[in-house]
C-alpha cells in the first residue's frame, strides 16, 4: 500500500495552511488539567439524528463520534493509530484481514465489546448502509474468537481502501444487543447513541445542544479530563463570534465564524485559530447537475455553463480568500493521487454562449435560452451567498434561474431523496483514500435514493464505472496511482458534479482550549483528550 508519512503530511498541509495552526496542542511540559464543562459548536446546524447510519453529512457525524468509536483512527502525520482495533493484519494476497479487537472495553450500559459485535458492524450496517462499494467484494466475516474477527474478500482489497473504512465516517462500531434484529436506520438509539466513547450521551435539547457526560469507565486511562461537553447550535456565524467573545463558547470548528471576525479574535490574545485537522477531510464547494435533466445531461452544456462562473470572484468575494478554485475530485491536499493533468473551465462568459449556440439553445426573442431550479443547500452560509452569484452568472449567458435556500433537513431531501434541483450548490469532504467516498459521487453505485453525499446527479456511465472497479482492486500503488488520476480525468471532463473551490477550514478556540485540531479527522474524533488550562 502507498506509505503516508510526515514527508507527506507536509505537501498536503503546506498549501492549505493560511494561519498558524499549532496552538491547539499543549506544550509537553503541561499535565492535562481534570474538570470542567467544555461548550463546542461547528459552521454547520444541527443533526436529524445524533446518529445518522447512513452517514447524513458532518453534523450527525460530530454528534454520533463523541459516543460510538471507530477501530482505527488517523493522526495529523496521516498514519493509522489503533482504536478499538488493537491491530489490523492484511493477508499476504489482500484478500483477508485479521483485526485483533482491543479488551477490556465495555458498552455505555456495561456490556462487553466482542468481536460479535465488530463482525455485526460489518455485515448488518457497513455492508448494506453506510459502506456497500467499499465492501462490495465481501466474501464473509468470521469470527475467531471473543476477540479476533477475520474479514475475507472474493477479490483483493488495498490495505490503504481497508484501513481507510476503519477510520472512516462509515466504519463505527454499534452494539449488536442493541440493533440486532431491529431497523438499524429508523432504531430509537439513533437519537440517543449506547457507544464505548469517552462521553455518554445525557440529553438533547432540539434546537439548542446535545450535552454528554464523562464515561467513568472509559478504556482510555484518565479520559476524558473534562467533566461534560456540550454541543451547541447556531443558525448564525455572528452568534457563534458573539459567544465566544462572551465566553459561553470554547471551541468552535469548521469556519464557525464571519472570516473578519477570525482576526479581531485572535488579535485579542485571548483566542486561537488553527487549520489542523482537516488533512484528510479536504472540504469543497459543489456543483451538482441534475442529468436526468434532458438538457443538463448534455455533456457540452454542462462544461459551457462552467465557463460562465468566475471561480475566483467567489473565492475572494463569499470565502475573503481562504478557498480557491478547484479543478478536480481529487484535491489539490492529496498528495498521493492530484494531477493537475485535467481539463480547466476558465471563466469566460462569450466561450459558454458560443458553446450553448453550439449545443443547439441559442438565446430566444426574449433572451433566454432555458430555464433551470438553482437549489442553494443551506447548511453553510455561504451556500446562499454563491447560489445568489450563479444565479447572476448563468442569467448573463441567457440561463434563467429560480433560486432556493432551504434548511438543512430539506436540503437534504430534495438533493437526494426527492433530486428536485436542475443545480444544486452543496459541500462534500474527501480523504486520501478516493474510493468509495469521492468515487461514489460518479459511479452508478453511488445512486441509493435517500442516501445524503453521494450521487445525485443521476450520473451513469459504464466506462468510468469499469475505472472505479479497477481501482476498488488494484494493490499495486503506483499502478493504483495512475487509475485514479485517469479518473480524475475522466470525471473533470463529464463533470455530473463539480468542484468549484476548494476551501480551507479554520476551528476557532479560546487560548485556554488544549488538545484540539489533532487529529486528520477532527470533526469526527471523540474529542476525551480535551482539557481547558484554567
Amino acid at each position: 500500500m502507498p506509505t503516508l508519512t510526515r514527508r507527506t503530511l507536509g505537501a498536503l498541509a503546506g498549501a492549505a495552511l493560511l494561519l498558524a495552526g499549532t496552538a491547539g496542542v499543549a506544550p509537553a511540559a503541561d499535565q492535562p488539567k481534570r474538570g470542567g464543562t467544555l461548550v463546542a459548536t461547528w459552521g454547520g446546524g444541527e443533526p436529524q439524528a445524533a446518529f445518522v447510519p447512513a452517514g447524513g453529512g458532518s453534523s450527525p457525524f460530530i454528534s454520533s463520534t463523541k459516543v460510538l468509536e471507530r477501530l482505527l483512527k488517523l493522526n495529523l502525520a496521516l498514519e493509522f493509530e489503533p482504536v478499538l482495533a488493537e491491530s489490523v493484519t492484511a493477508a499476504p494476497d489482500f484478500k483477508s484481514y485479521t483485526i485483533a479487537v482491543r479488551k477490556g472495553v465495555k458498552w455505555h450500559d456495561g456490556k462487553d465489546l466482542t468481536a460479535d459485535d465488530v463482525a455485526f458492524s460489518i455485515t448488518d450496517y457497513w455492508k448494506p448502509i453506510s459502506s456497500g462499494p467499499v465492501l462490495k467484494t465481501l466474501e464473509g466475516v468470521e469470527v475467531k474468537d471473543s476477540h479476533t474477527v477475520v474479514v475475507r474478500f472474493t477479490q483483493p482489497l488495498p490495505e490503504l481502501t481497508f484501513k481507510a473504512q476503519l477510520a472512516g465516517q462509515g466504519g463505527l462500531i454499534l452494539p449488536k444487543h442493541v440493533y440486532a434484529g431491529t431497523d438499524i436506520v429508523t432504531n430509537p438509539a439513533n437519537n440517543a447513541p449506547i457507544g464505548t466513547g469517552p462521553w455518554k450521551f445525557k440529553s438533547w435539547s432540539r434546537g439548542s445542544h446535545i450535552e454528554f457526560a464523562r464515561n467513568e469507565n472509559y478504556w482510555q486511562a484518565g479520559q476524558p479530563y473534562l467533566d461534560k461537553l456540550i454541543l451547541r447550535y447556531f443558525r448564525d456565524p455572528a452568534a457563534r463570534a458573539a459567544a465566544l467573545e462572551a465566553g459561553e463558547l470554547h471551541l468552535a470548528v469548521f469556519n464557525p465564524i464571519p472570516v473578519p471576525e477570525v482576526k479581531r479574535l485572535t488579535n485579542t490574545g485571548k483566542f486561537v485559530a488553527d487549520t489542523h485537522g482537516f488533512e484528510n477531510s479536504a472540504w469543497a464547494l459543489t456543483l451538482d447537475f441534475n442529468t436526468r435533466n434532458p438538457v443538463l445531461a448534455k455533456r457540452e452544456v454542462r462544461q459551457a455553463l462552467l465557463h460562465a462562473i468566475d471561480r475566483n470572484f467567489i473565492a475572494q468575494t463569499v470565502y475573503y480568500g481562504y478557498a480557491r478554485p478547484g479543478t478536480s475530485p481529487i484535491l489539490t491536499a492529496n498528495a498521493l493521487f492530484h494531477t493537475e493533468n485535467v481539463p480547466v473551465y476558465g471563466f469566460d462568459p462569450a466561450k459558454a454562449g458560443a458553446l450553448l449556440d453550439a449545443a443547439g439553445l441559442p438565446r430566444k426573442a426574449d433572451g433566454k435560452r432555458f430555464a433551470v431550479n438553482l437549489l442553494a443547500a443551506g447548511w453553510f452560509e455561504e451556500n446562499g451567498k454563491v447560489g445568489a452569484y450563479l444565479k447572476q452568472a448563468l442569467e448573463d449567458v441567457g440561463v434563467q434561474v429560480t433560486l432556493t435556500v432551504p434548511d438543512r433537513p430539506t436540503s437534504i431531501k430534495r438533493i437526494y431523496t426527492d433530486y428536485d434541483f436542475d443545480l444544486a450548490v452543496s459541500n462534500n469532504t474527501t480523504g486520501v483514500e478516493p474510493f468509495p467516498v469521492t468515487t461514489q459521487y460518479y459511479t452508478t453505485d453511488g445512486i441509493v435514493k435517500g442516501a445524503a453525499f453521494r450521487n445525485a446527479n443521476g450520473f451513469s456511465n459504464q466506462e468510468l464505472d469499469a475505472l472505479v472497479e479497477r481501482i476498488a482492486v488494484e494493490t499495486d500503488p503506483g499502478k493504483r496511482k495512475e487509475l485514479v488520476q485517469e479518473f480524475a480525468r475522466f470525471a473533470a471532463t463529464e463533470v455530473p458534479i463539480v468542484q468549484l473551490l476548494e476551501l480551507d477550514p479554520v476551528n476557532v478556540a479560546a487560548s485556554y482550549v488544549r488538545n484540539h485540531s489533532n487529529a486528520a479527522n477532527y470533526l469526527g474524533e471523540s474529542w476525551g483528550d480535551l482539557w481547558l488550562d484554567r
